[in-house]
């Protein structure tokens, strides 16, 4: 069979890749042409185009892109028709995702969407496209599912593919790992900035703000994999701040704390059972559009899903020195700490076990059989 995969960042990158090799073990005979990144490739297939190229963030940057944004929908729609696939498979990155959909289904090719667009979050107008132009829906969050109840529309629920990624990871020799990056004995403090050049500016130098007032802990830079070194060197002003790159789960698991820019990342670290303070700064005119159209009491996917606040969120303005200090003692305390680690595995719990990407793969593949 052809599939073609559509992912737009690092997060739908890794789960996109795992979706592919458990589509291997239904159909060994799988053919791949995707857009995506260096994980999807590793697997095997055809790269169209990197997500690296076409990484916009936020109302005002993509407004700013939008001739590069039409262009590289055309380049899909195109793509797509001369390879002629068995099923379209979408994963997350709506603003792109559902207008070739839409396209897509017009067109007659069969429409599957693994790890649904942020209805649930603004815009649930979209739904009536989604109902329209997805086959299928997979969906990888329990209250993403009772969303489109209430819309009327059948989605599957197959639990979170972070569950599996954490799980199979390949331990680390933890005294290795601190010695190869330059690591001391100190308590780790990670800080995920995120991966895209504009977030890291928005973040690193808030988070890299209150390095001085804990000299007792290392604070160490997750570098994102579609960044250099260089990028990163500019923030680096203290002796206390270390930077490793592309080994986010290393990190997290050797970590105490952490500070973590709003995202999937949040939920990863998690999952990792490390406190952390979630962080979201983002341009004016595209923060205040969000302030207008988002609908939701939290950011962060960790206190969406427990429907409480687990994890502080500092939004905006909130995010400064003297507030990020001051969360930032708080998850040091036992107390605290001890209160996260209980609620973290209610979490887990909640997120539905193992076996995401292969229950998903079995479904896509059933679908195209059928």
């Amino acid at each position: 069979m052809k599939y073609y995969i559509i992912a737009g960042e690092a997060s739908g990158d890794l789960h996109a890749s795992n979706l592919m090799k458990a589509l291997l073990n239904e159909d060994v005979h799988a053919n791949f042409r995707f857009w995506g990144g260096d994980l999807m490739q590793a697997v095997g297939g055809t790269l169209v185009k990197h997500y690296k190229e076409r990484a916009f963030m936020g109302f005002a940057e993509v407004i700013m892109n939008l001739s590069a944004i039409f262009k590289d929908i055309a380049l899909c729609k195109n793509d797509i028709e001369a390879f002629k696939p068995d099923v379209i498979i979408f994963i997350d990155n709506s603003g792109f995702n559902l207008r070739i959909a839409k396209w897509a289904k017009q067109n007659g090719f069969k429409t599957n969407y693994y790890i649904s667009p942020q209805v649930w979050a603004s815009r649930a107008g979209r739904v009536k496209a989604i109902k329209r132009d997805i086959d299928a829906m997979y969906v990888i969050l329990p209250f993403v599912e009772d969303f489109y109840k209430k819309h009327n529309y059948k989605v599957t629920f197959v639990g979170h593919p972070l569950i599996d990624a954490i799980a199979n990871r390949t331990q680390i020799d933890i005294y290795k790992f601190k010695a190869e990056s330059g690591l001391s004995d100190k308590p780790i403090i990670a800080l995920l900035p995120g991966s895209r050049k504009q977030e890291i500016k928005n973040m690193l130098s808030v988070m890299l703000s209150v390095v001085d007032n804990f000299p007792n802990y290392q604070f160490v830079i997750a570098g994102a994999p579609s960044q250099d070194f260089s990028f990163y060197e500019p923030f680096m002003m203290s002796n206390n701040i270390k930077f490793i790159s592309n080994k986010t789960y290393d990190l997290l698991s050797i970590s105490y704390a952490a500070l973590v820019t709003s995202g999937t990342a949040t939920l990863e670290t998690a999952l990792f059972k490390v406190p952390q303070v979630v962080c979201y700064k983002g341009s004016i005119i595209s923060y205040q559009i969000a302030k207008r159209i988002v609908t939701l009491k939290f950011i962060s996917l960790v206190n969406l899903i427990m429907d409480k606040e687990v994890v502080t969120e500092l939004i905006q303005n909130d995010f400064n020195k003297k507030r990020l200090k001051k969360e930032l003692e708080k998850i040091l305390d036992e107390k605290e700490r001890s209160k996260i680690f209980i609620d973290y595995y209610e979490l887990e719990k909640a997120l539905g076990g193992k076996g995401a990407s292969e229950k998903t793969a079995k479904l896509i593949y059933k679908s195209i059989k059928a």
